[in-house]
């Protein structure tokens, strides 16, 4: 994707994931999250009073990421992540991941930049709102995972 195919409003694709509890485990696994509300059913409910474990915030991340770039495509770099949770996520839950695009700019570097507003829902309910700032090419012969010290100013 290069940086003038991009326009502010367009929106991106949807993505859909049925959560399991093995999504929740493994992605606290995987950010070495060992607290028991990630893995333990009965230390969710009975303790926390949560109605099951729930996804947990590195895992959250990784999921604005993976649908970021596989937008972007491999020539996207991200710059910025920011996150608000408004709810939890949980086994049986349907993920939608939704975004549009709230500006596309060239910093001072000459490097290409859309700005995006993820969302998370759950049946309509957003859990999480995400703003994301995405380095994208701004030629064929561009590549910001190139950029280094005053090119890349993220």
């Amino acid at each position: 994707m290069i940086l003038d195919e991009v326009h502010q409003g367009d929106m991106l694709p949807e993505l859909r994931y049925d959560v399991t509890a093995s999504t929740i485990v493994l992605g606290a696994i995987a950010s070495r999250d060992w607290r028991p509300m990630h893995h333990d059913h009965e230390f969710a409910v009975n303790r926390n009073g949560t109605q099951d474990i729930f996804m947990n915030t590195p895992n959250q991340a990784a999921w604005f990421e993976r649908y970021v770039t596989d937008w972007t495509g491999p020539s996207g770099r991200l710059g910025r992540m920011r996150f608000r949770m408004l709810g939890s996520v949980f086994p049986g839950d349907t993920m939608r991941l939704t975004a549009t695009v709230e500006d596309v700019t060239t910093d001072d570097a000459d490097c290409g930049w859309a700005s995006l507003l993820v969302t998370l829902s759950v049946d309509g309910d957003t859990k999480t709102d995400c703003s994301v700032r995405v380095a994208l090419p701004t030629s064929e012969d561009d590549n910001p995972w190139k950029r280094r010290g005053n090119a890349w100013q993220p």
